[in-house]
């Protein structure tokens, strides 16, 4: 089985064609499915005060409208779900160091970091070892603390992540 995974992966990076992994794309589901409305919502509404804001970096709010202008620059496929995992993971990071443990959230944002964990595993298996170099710069300056900060709502950081993915892992999964 995995030789002929293997092979159907040779193919399709000769043909240029950037299919997402099939851990990939189980793990995207199952994060779809903890992302769902209500539950962003609840856990990053409800659970907040009134116009709650964590500060984030400036590049730590990835928006469809960025994955657009990325793609007409001919940024990869597989680059930009690298950064999109890149951004989600630390967002939730970012959401989950404000929260006790004692907060009705923070059962979720742990879930959250669970999957994200376990989709970090299958990048350091299958990503790209040379990604453009806009979305590597892009990368050192999320795990820096050298950039501009903002302040964006919990829920407003999940929504954007939940958007993005199905951009990004709609069509291959």
């Amino acid at each position: 089985m995995q030789q002929g995974y293997a092979a159907v992966l040779c193919v399709l990076a000769v043909l240029g064609l950037e299919a997402a992994a099939p851990g990939e794309c189980e793990l995207t589901r199952l994060l779809q499915d903890k992302l769902q409305y209500e539950m962003r919502l609840q856990y990053m509404k409800h659970y907040f005060p009134i116009d709650y804001t964590v500060q984030v970096q400036y590049e730590e709010v990835l928006r469809p409208s960025n994955i657009t202008r990325l793609r007409n620059g001919t940024v990869s496929e597989a680059a930009l779900r690298y950064l999109w995992f890149h951004v989600s993971s630390q967002a939730v990071l970012r959401i989950r160091e404000v929260l006790p443990e004692k907060h009705p959230s923070w059962k979720y944002t742990q879930e959250l970091c669970q999957l994200f964990d376990a989709l970090g595993e299958e990048y350091s298996k299958y990503r790209q070892t040379d990604v453009e170099t806009v979305v590597a710069d892009l990368v050192k300056l999320i795990h820096s603390a050298e950039s501009r900060s903002k302040a964006v709502r919990p829920k407003a950081l999940l929504d954007n992540c939940l958007k993005v993915m199905r951009m990004l892992y709609g069509v291959p999964c």
